[in-house]
């Protein structure tokens, strides 16, 4: 592996932030395929309100690589900074703003994000999965006494199920029935890539998304890159309450079954059965690594320095290799 390693890192909010986080301490080349399927908060009043790509982990995964790049910086402050008040204004980010402001002005997310990073000085790339908003339904048990699935739509709705989300599916608001459209740059990028990442985070509103969208399904299947995901270091309430780290590969490989991974990494830590995990990764063609990844000081976040140097050993990299530059 010569120059700078390529990285795709695909999902959304604070598990992508981590993984940005790490991979910039080994390369500046860095893309992030972000999840457009948010529909709470301050995106979602965004999206609600003009019909565009809601924006927040959009502008959390420019931020994570400001800061990975160039410390705190003003304009990376700024960015993440949300108004208070009781007003029109309360809740939203800046970021989100100058987003949503770019994408009506430019008419191109693509183009309205790579101007973003210009702003805040980022060498990496943020793209989103899809150049449409995107819609999660998810089939859950256990909301009702009877046993039968109920449909739910909307990623709140999947992250704060009090049932068992036992599949998802992605759909298309402005097109009903359509088949959601991947970006072409995203896709491209996974294909060039020499190493593809996926988790953590969120598992069925920000990592399972992808894997829906038919064009960056087909793209994980072609690329020749080295495919790693990186499990959560504790389940989620509501959408994978009681998973085991195996479970987690299990619901990735039912919702993609063609996928075949090269590695799998764990925090030590949070794996109870490593056999189970061991087999489970097998399946799906990986290894799994199990090391400590957390954050000793902050329970549930990686630390980014042990994260990188598992990625650099799941790749096969000595440590003069994979240098951030």
């Amino acid at each position: 592996m010569t120059g700078n390693l390529r990285a795709v890192a695909l999902g959304g909010g604070h598990g992508l932030h981590a993984t940005l986080t790490a991979l910039r301490r080994l390369t500046p080349d860095v893309t992030a395929v972000v999840t457009v399927a948010d529909d709470g908060g301050s995106s979602g009043r965004l999206r609600r309100e003009l019909g565009l790509l809601p924006p927040g982990d959009l502008r959390q995964a420019l931020a994570a690589l400001a800061v990975a790049e160039k410390g705190e910086s003003l304009w990376a402050e700024v960015f993440q900074h949300r108004f208070g008040g009781s007003g029109a204004l309360t809740g939203h980010a800046v970021g989100n703003l100058v987003l949503a402001g770019l994408f009506e002005v430019l008419g191109d997310p693509v183009a309205a994000l790579d101007e973003a990073r210009r702003l805040l000085g980022v060498s990496g790339r943020v793209l989103p999965m899809s150049p449409e908003p995107l819609e999660i339904e998810a089939e859950v048990s256990g909301l009702d006494d009877d046993g039968t699935l109920r449909r739910i739509r909307g990623q709140v709705a999947v992250a704060s199920t009090p049932g068992r989300v036992e599949r998802i599916t992605l759909r298309t608001p402005r097109r009903p029935g359509g088949v959601p459209a991947a970006c072409d740059e995203a896709v491209q990028a996974v294909l060039d890539a020499e190493a593809v990442f996926l988790g953590p985070g969120s598992w069925f509103s920000s990592v399972i998304p992808h894997l829906m969208v038919p064009g960056l399904h087909d793209a994980l299947l072609r690329t020749e890159a080295t495919k790693i995901v990186v499990l959560n270091l504790v389940p989620q309430p509501g959408e994978t309450a009681g998973f085991s780290p195996e479970r987690h590969l299990d619901v990735l490989f039912q919702h993609a079954p063609g996928l075949r991974v090269d590695a799998v990494i764990a925090d030590r830590d949070s794996v109870p059965a490593p056999a189970r995990l061991r087999d489970a990764a097998a399946g799906l063609g990986a290894k799994a690594l199990l090391a400590d990844v957390a954050d000793p000081g902050r329970e549930g976040v990686h630390d980014p320095d042990a994260l990188a140097s598992c990625v650099r050993e799941a790749l096969g990299l000595s440590e003069t290799e994979g240098r951030k530059g």
